[in-house]
């Protein structure tokens, strides 16, 4: 039986070697040239409501961000940090990284490397679905543990149009667009909040994304989710 796993996995391995070295080699006959971005000329700031339901935006520092390195400074396009608070003293930390490319090479660091990069301990990390007004979205939740605190995380990435789960998924994602001569925009959503029971963060953070995406225009609901 771990042999017929091993050989699933070595299969999955190798259709997927293959697909990037089909990417690579029609990049090299056909650079893509179809820009995709969903958020056209629009910015973050002023898009995404400083008022979301009951909760109001009180600050724009304290969250573990990308690390300050040239790959990252050349991946995102716009960064969004905020903090929001309820009338019950919630709060919920909201990052949005948008990332454009004139490369159809795209990728944005996913939670996962940010934090472990910040000295936490990852821990729970599952998929969920997140029903949303108008339908569901899958999603990644996990725990990140310091010694001075735990934080729950809720987060998705979308590019082009596809969600991808997983480091994997992304670059089939950017290999899959790149084949059809699209350069994709990508967008990671990262929500979280401290708080040492995922239980009860996770539904706080589920309705902060719920009213979210009853704050937001139309146009931005599809750049967050495609």
């Amino acid at each position: 039986m771990a042999g017929g796993s091993g050989e699933r996995l070595s299969r999955r391995e190798f259709a997927i070697g293959a697909l990037f070295m089909a990417a690579a080699a029609a990049a090299a006959i056909r650079r893509p040239t179809k820009n995709l971005d969903l958020l056209g000329k629009a910015k973050l700031e002023s898009v995404i409501p400083e008022k979301i339901g009951s909760w109001s935006f009180v600050s724009s520092s304290g969250l573990v961000v990308p690390p300050e390195d040239q790959l990252s400074r050349a991946l995102y396009s716009q960064l969004l940090t905020r903090v929001y608070s309820n009338p019950d003293g919630a709060g919920i930390m909201l990052l949005i990284a948008q990332s454009g490319s004139e490369t159809g090479i795209l990728q944005i660091h996913r939670p996962e490397i940010c934090y472990s990069a910040g000295g936490y301990t990852l821990s729970g990390m599952r998929r969920r679905v997140l029903r949303l007004p108008e339908g569901k979205l899958a999603c990644v939740s996990l725990s990140a543990t310091s010694e001075a605190k735990t934080e729950q995380i809720l987060y998705w990435t979308r590019i082009g149009h596809h969600l991808p789960l997983s480091w994997v998924q992304q670059r089939e994602a950017v290999a899959i667009d790149n084949l059809h001569g699209i350069i994709p925009d990508a967008v990671l959503v990262r929500v979280s909040m401290i708080d040492s029971d995922p239980q009860t963060a996770i539904s706080i953070i589920d309705r902060f994304i719920q009213d979210m995406f009853l704050a937001v225009a139309p146009p931005i609901r599809r750049f967050l989710v495609g």
